[in-house]
């Protein structure tokens, strides 16, 4: 695949992931989180907030995958 091309579908994806993922997890915090105290929204907030990278790592290792040889 076009390095280029990878670049793009990986950029489409992310944008995706993190609409997905902002929206889930603001939707599990206030069906669950409604009547906890500050703390325990801050610490999934906190951790929340940081689990996202890990399928972003994902997603950019793949495109940066191997580069076709130059020809």
């Amino acid at each position: 695949m076009h390095p280029r091309l990878r670049s793009f579908i990986g950029t489409i994806l992310i944008i995706i992931l993190v609409i997905v993922y902002a929206l889930a997890a603001t939707t599990v915090a206030s069906l669950l989180l409604a009547t906890s105290p500050w703390w325990v929204h801050f610490l999934y907030f906190l951790l929340s907030g940081l689990l996202w990278i890990l399928p972003a790592m994902v997603i950019i290792k793949w495109m940066a995958g191997p580069r076709p040889p130059r020809a």
